[in-house]
C-alpha cells in the first residue's frame, strides 16, 4: 500500500477545496504511474474522482486514489508535502524504482 503523510493529506485537501469549492462530487488525489521520460515512468498526480478498481488510501479525510497497474510500481512508496525556501512540492520515495533520471522526473524499475 501507499502511505500518506499528513503534510501530503493537508497539502492536498486545500488545492481541491480551492479548486473545487462548490463541486457535489467527491474529489480525491489520483497517483498514477505512466510509462514515459528517459528513465521509462513518470508520476503523475491530479485531482479525480474514484473509479471502478480503484485503491483507496484515506489519510485525514483525503482519498487518495491508485488504479491497479499503477500500485504495482507504487507498493511502499510514500507520498509527503515539502515547503521549504527553495522548493515546494508533492514528493514521492518509491522504493521499487531502482533508478531516477538526472533530472528526477522519471524512474526505471
Amino acid at each position: 500500500m501507499v502511505v500518506v503523510t499528513e503534510s501530503a493529506a493537508k497539502k492536498a485537501s486545500v488545492l481541491i477545496k480551492n479548486e473545487h469549492p462548490e463541486s457535489d462530487k467527491e474529489f480525491g488525489l489520483r497517483m498514477k504511474v505512466v510509462g514515459g521520460g528517459c528513465s521509462g515512468f513518470q508520476y503523475e498526480l491530479g485531482f479525480d474522482e474514484q473509479r471502478n478498481g480503484d485503491r483507496i488510501i484515506d489519510k485525514d479525510g483525503l482519498k487518495v486514489f491508485v488504479d491497479p497497474r499503477s500500485i504495482l510500481y507504487l507498493a511502499g512508496s510514500t507520498l509527503d508535502y515539502k515547503d521549504g525556501l527553495m522548493e515546494s512540492g508533492f514528493k514521492i520515495e518509491n522504493p521499487n524504482a531502482n533508478s531516477t533520471c538526472g533530472c528526477g522526473e522519471s524512474f526505471s524499475v
